[in-house]
Parts: structure tokens; C-alpha cells; sequence
């Protein structure tokens, strides 16, 4: 048990996918070393598969669970659920304020600012997950959004990057670091790590994640529907998930005659869904640190995805075998491969598994969060990198070990 216990309040958005797994397995963790933790999300979105995970969550966190209605897009509601938000934490009077994604960060740096000049000593940290990060920087969009989060970091404590992809990207669309800034993998449980066997049913490939085109499930149903048209019969295959184009991507499938060969599941635990399938196809055109690709090469399952975001650093000397995203030749390749070669594929997911997946631990990834907090605070003495002037330059070992870096700036 810690020493020093902190008073931690960690805010979202949305409940939903990776990035609340990241939150769940941090808090349970802090929460676990003796740490005061809360949690704030939006009430409107998840499912009833996601809001029994947050209950879940209810018993672990000393500070509570708040709700509040949360819009995805920048709006005049905004005004009012920051000043439900700022009353609500006002009251709990926190350590520090952790906002995960970009309303989360934008909310509770807004929020510790003002508790700050009303002489409340908060930490303001924030870790993107992709995020805004996501945006074109040459679209009227992605400006709005990086030019905020420009403003945004000169009221930044400190930042969390879930990998050196993610910090390279702020760097070239918002700017170098003010704050402390650590790369920080995300992490598994050591029981993750048992390898999963495949029901004798198992269909040819498994796609799971969120329904959204930026997740590319539109181009695994299009691959599916090459190979029919090569082949005369289309694998056989799994959608996991939910999300807000499922209705568009169940046309796509009624109307390239796939019905009987694929079926969709909605949200289901992930090692459940890893033993309907042989191979595991992960199409994103954009990611920061996937889940999804931990958890499979943890569980030893074949794999498929494509070379974005932080993807690369977890397949490390292995990354010549991803595919190039958003193009769906190559993807309907990849997977007539796989099908062809299973054998192959095993040794694949064999390889990976031993090379690289141990690196990512949830003990590890929730002492370096915890420990900048500190360090930013004060608490503990500084532990800092040598300055690099970019994100990219001499990180080689990221592949073959977790990547921890801190960058030293003046305080706001």
C-alpha cells in the first residue's frame, strides 16, 4: 500500500472500447495500492454490455462514479456540463484530475485550471487516445481541434502517450510537450497471457471492435466479398462489437449475399470471441495502442492488421508483416493467405506471443502513471530522459521493451 495516497479523478467521454479498458485497469489498480479514485463518464452512450462494466467499477472507487450527458462534438451544452462537472468535482477536492481522450481533457483541465486559481493544489494530467490526434491537421476540422488542444496545453501538468506513435503525432499536429510527457504502454492481466484453443466450429476469421469505418470494418466485409467472387464461396466469419455504422455494414452484408456466412455477435468478453474464429483481422485505418492486438497476440491467436498508430511497436522486429491500411487488395491478400496457410500463421502467433506481449503489464503501466503523478507533484524526485527534439528519434528499443520517457518543462 502506498505512503501518500492520492485523491484521483479520472474522466471520460464515452465508456466504451479500449480506452475505458484503459481507465478500468488503471483505476482498479490505483485504487488498489490504496489510492482514492473516482471516475466521471458520459450517461448517454454505452451499451448495456459497457454499463455493466462500469458498474462493475462502482465498488473499487472510494470517490464514486459520476455520470453526466457528454456530446461527442464541440456544442453550447458544453457550457453547462462543465459547470455540473466542475460542482461535482469541486466537492470531492482532488489530487489529481486525469482526462483520458479529448473531452475528458478538455474537461478537467478547464475544470482544475479554475479549482487552481481558487487555490486548490490539482494535478492536471491528460492522455489523448488518438483522439483529436486522429484528424486531418490540413482539414478545417482537424484545425479547430488542434489549435484548442494547443490552448489546452499550457494548462497541462503533465501527459500520458499510450505510445510513441501517439507522441509523435502530437507533436507534429499540436505542439513539442510543455509538460512532463511519458510514452506509457498499456497493459494485460498475467492471465491474459494463457493462450486460447478455438472451438471445433470455428469460422475462418473473426473481426471485433467498434462498428466505425475508422475501425475498417467496412473493408473486412469487402474483402470477405473479394474472395467470394475469386473463390465462389466466401469464408466464413464473426463481427464482435457495436457501434455507430452496424446497421450500414448489416446492408453491406444482405447486399453482397453474405448473410448465411456471416453473423454478427454485438458485444461479447474478447477470449469468449477469440474461440469462434481462426484468424483475427484488426483492418484499422487509424489507432494509438489497440487493445485488441495486445489481448490477441497474448492469446496466441493468428492475426491480421494493418500499420498504423502504435501497432508496429507491439509487433516490433515483426512489423514487416502488417498491412498497409485502407487498401483492400492487399487485405483480401492477406487473409486468402492465412486461410491457405494456417500452419503458418500459428508460428506467427507463436513468435509474437514470445517475443514481445510480457512487456505489457498492467502493474507496470499503473506504477509509471502513478509515479509522474508524484513526480509532477513533487512527492518524488523527478526522473527524467535526456531532451530529445522529437518523438521519433532514438526510441528503437520501444519494440523490444516498455517505453517510458519524460520530457522536463516548467510547470503552469
Amino acid at each position: 500500500m502506498t505512503k501518500d495516497p492520492l485523491r484521483i479523478i479520472h474522466c471520460v467521454r464515452s465508456p466504451i472500447g479500449g480506452i475505458f479498458r484503459h481507465i478500468k485497469d488503471l483505476a482498479t489498480s490505483q485504487a488498489a495500492a490504496g489510492h482514492e479514485v473516482g471516475l466521471i463518464c458520459d450517461s448517454t452512450s454505452g451499451s448495456s454490455f459497457d454499463n455493466a462494466i462500469v458498474d462493475e467499477l462502482r465498488p473499487s472507487l472510494s470517490l464514486g462514479i459520476a455520470r453526466f450527458p457528454m456530446k461527442r462534438q464541440l456544442t453550447i451544452q458544453d457550457l453547462r456540463s462543465t459547470h455540473e462537472l466542475y460542482r461535482h468535482i469541486r466537492d470531492l477536492k482532488p489530487d489529481v484530475l486525469h482526462g483520458h481522450g479529448a473531452k475528458g481533457g478538455a474537461y478537467v483541465r478547464t475544470i482544475g485550471t479554475i479549482l487552481r486559481m481558487k487555490g486548490q493544489d490539482v494535478t492536471r494530467v491528460y492522455c489523448p487516445h488518438g483522439g483529436s490526434l486522429h484528424y486531418d491537421p490540413n482539414r478545417r476540422e482537424g484545425r479547430v481541434y488542434h489549435s484548442i488542444e494547443r490552448l489546452l496545453s499550457r494548462f497541462t501538468d503533465a501527459l500520458v502517450f499510450v505510445s510513441d506513435y501517439e507522441y509523435a503525432a502530437f507533436e507534429t499536429k499540436v505542439c513539442h510537450p510543455k509538460a512532463p510527457a511519458r510514452v506509457v504502454y498499456n497493459g494485460l492481466q498475467p492471465s491474459e497471457f494463457a493462450p486460447v484453443n478455438v472451438d471445433d466450429d470455428a469460422a475462418d476469421f473473426l473481426y471485433i471492435g467498434m462498428l466505425r469505418d475508422l475501425k475498417g470494418t467496412d473493408l473486412f466485409i469487402d474483402a470477405l466479398h473479394n474472395i467470394k467472387l475469386k473463390t465462389g464461396i466466401a469464408p466464413s466469419a464473426h463481427i464482435v462489437g457495436e457501434g455507430p455504422d452496424e446497421d450500414r455494414y448489416r446492408k453491406m452484408v444482405r447486399d453482397y449475399g453474405l448473410t448465411d456466412r456471416v453473423t454478427f455477435h454485438g458485444a461479447l468478453p474478447t477470449r469468449k470471441a477469440f474461440r469462434m474464429a481462426k484468424c483475427v483481422v484488426v483492418p484499422s485505418r487509424a489507432e494509438a495502442m489497440p487493445y485488441i492486438i495486445l489481448e490477441t497476440v497474448a492469446a496466441q491467436r493468428p492475426l491480421l492488421a494493418t500499420r498504423v498508430g502504435g501497432i508496429p511497436e507491439i509487433f516490433g522486429r515483426y512489423a514487416s508483416r502488417l498491412i498497409e491500411p485502407g487498401h483492400i487488395d492487399k487485405l483480401t491478400r492477406a487473409m486468402e493467405q492465412a486461410m491457405a496457410d494456417p500452419q503458418t500463421m500459428d508460428e506467427h502467433a507463436r513468435e509474437l506471443r514470445g517475443c514481445l506481449a510480457e512487456t505489457f503489464s498492467i502493474e507496470l503501466m499503473s506504477d509509471r502513471i502513478t509515479t509522474l503523478y508524484k513526480q509532477v507533484r513533487g512527492q518524488t524526485a523527478i526522473d527524467i530522459d535526456a531532451p530529445a527534439t522529437s518523438a521519433t528519434a532514438s526510441r528503437t528499443s520501444a519494440a523490444a521493451s516498455p517505453a517510458v520517457y519524460a520530457r522536463s518543462s516548467n510547470r503552469q
